[in-house]
């Protein structure tokens, strides 16, 4: 069981120098918590292993968009990963700079591109031709030249869950090599379009080196062949998709990643730009969340908690796997195999299934290693409301985003009463 993110004294249980109880006492549940210390030692120990290459590592926005976590990193130096305007609009909100910001998605609209544009971002990953060619139309009109990178598809198994893998030929991210070459000799001829670089993001939650290294080469082999063709490349974005360990995975580690991209990259004078998400930020997160009740049932024990799929949305989406802890010490019940599941009417809602554990009625659990696409992915399905956001900083603890409000949920609706 990994706990790293908490550590007990005297039978509480803390994060770096905060007893989460008082956390628990002043915000209640669910509620996400955050590490400001696991956040940035993660981002600065990727720093440190990639100091042979010239970087920029982008956060990957979708992993977690809070306001104040993106303008954490930018302040450490981060660029950002985005794949919609409003990820463009937060990113620029936390004051990150528009100069490390590249633009991945396969649905840009003109609206968004212009967004981007005015804002003069690093660069657009371009996944089509007809994306190709709405950029050209949206620069012409702004008279401005718009840096791009093709992504390439390489046909690549990440090994990983289908709903997160991206770089195979069924998938509807990026363009397959033959057609990136082709896209790169039309936009070397049109008149607002500025060649950057090369793109390629094969998945994410990817626990094996060798995929990594398979695209890469591929990468490297079309580059060769566009400089033959006087087509420049300036930079290589490789993506992101370094997994972490949530049960019995063994990824690897910074340096063993950035060790094996090193050397496949050798001497070539290129900057290499990554985008990871969840290897620095996923275990950075808990999810805290009431037990309300105990049921026991002849096949199953079922502890129903105030947190549901709409606050964690892994579980019932991918079937992930999340370790729980109980963080309540006083414990009357016996050890017993429950299923740990939400109120929301539906099945799938469920956080974590068959864990041998010793739970009372009004325990606090936390949920572990959520601090990606939790709540970026959180909704208001059930009419729930969206969970409170915590980041503790060494002794002190901070809301970085307030519990959803009805009134905050119901906003933009009308009634009509004359229909």
């Amino acid at each position: 069981m990994n706990t790293s993110l908490f550590h007990k004294q005297n039978k509480n249980f803390f994060i770096e120098e905060v007893n989460i109880n008082k956390v628990i006492e002043k915000y209640g549940s669910p509620t996400y918590v955050y590490s400001k210390a696991m956040i940035v030692n993660s981002f600065l120990e990727f720093t440190k292993s990639l100091r042979q290459l010239d970087h920029l590592i982008c956060f990957a926005v979708k992993a977690n968009s809070n306001i104040t976590i993106l303008s954490l990193l930018a302040k450490h130096g981060a660029g950002f990963d985005i794949v919609s305007g409003g990820e463009l609009k937060r990113v620029l909100h936390a004051k990150g700079d528009p100069k490390k910001i590249v633009f991945s998605g396969i649905g840009k609209t003109m609206e968004e591109i212009q967004l981007a544009l005015t804002a003069n971002i690093l660069c657009f990953n371009i996944e089509s031709e007809a994306e190709l060619f709405r950029i050209q139309e949206v620069a012409k009109k702004l008279n401005r030249k718009a840096p791009i990178s093709i992504r390439v598809n390489p046909n690549v198994d990440a090994k990983t869950h289908p709903y997160i893998s991206t770089g195979l030929k069924d998938n509807k991210f990026g363009v397959e090599e033959e057609k990136a070459i082709e896209l790169y000799k039309i936009a070397s001829k049109l008149s607002h379009i500025e060649i950057s670089g090369i793109d390629c993001h094969i998945g994410s939650q990817i626990t094996e080196i060798e995929p990594f290294i398979d695209s890469l080469k591929k990468l490297l082999g079309i580059v060769e062949h566009l400089e033959s063709i006087q087509i420049k490349i300036n930079h290589l974005d490789i993506g992101g998709g370094i997994g972490i360990k949530y049960q019995n995975e063994n990824p690897p580690s910074f340096d063993e990643y950035s060790k094996a991209i090193t050397n496949i990259f050798g001497q070539r004078k290129m900057k290499v730009i990554f985008e990871p998400g969840r290897s620095i930020i996923g275990k950075a997160g808990a999810l805290i969340t009431k037990v309300e009740f105990l049921k026991e049932g002849a096949a199953k024990n079922f502890a129903i908690v105030d947190a549901a799929m709409n606050d964690l949305m892994r579980p019932a989406l991918y079937d992930a796997y999340h370790d729980i802890i109980n963080l309540t010490e006083i414990n009357d019940n016996p050890s017993k195999v429950f299923d740990i599941v939400g109120p929301v009417c539906e099945t799938a809602d469920f956080l974590g299934k068959e864990r041998h554990m010793a739970i009372n009625p009004n325990d606090y659990l936390a949920i572990l290693d959520v601090g990606a696409y939790g709540m970026t992915m959180s909704s208001n399905y059930n009419s729930r409301p969206r969970a409170a956001e915590i980041l503790i900083d060494q002794s002190d603890f901070f809301e970085i985003k307030s519990r959803e409000t009805f009134a905050q949920m119901i906003h933009g609706e009308e009634l009509i009463n004359n229909i």
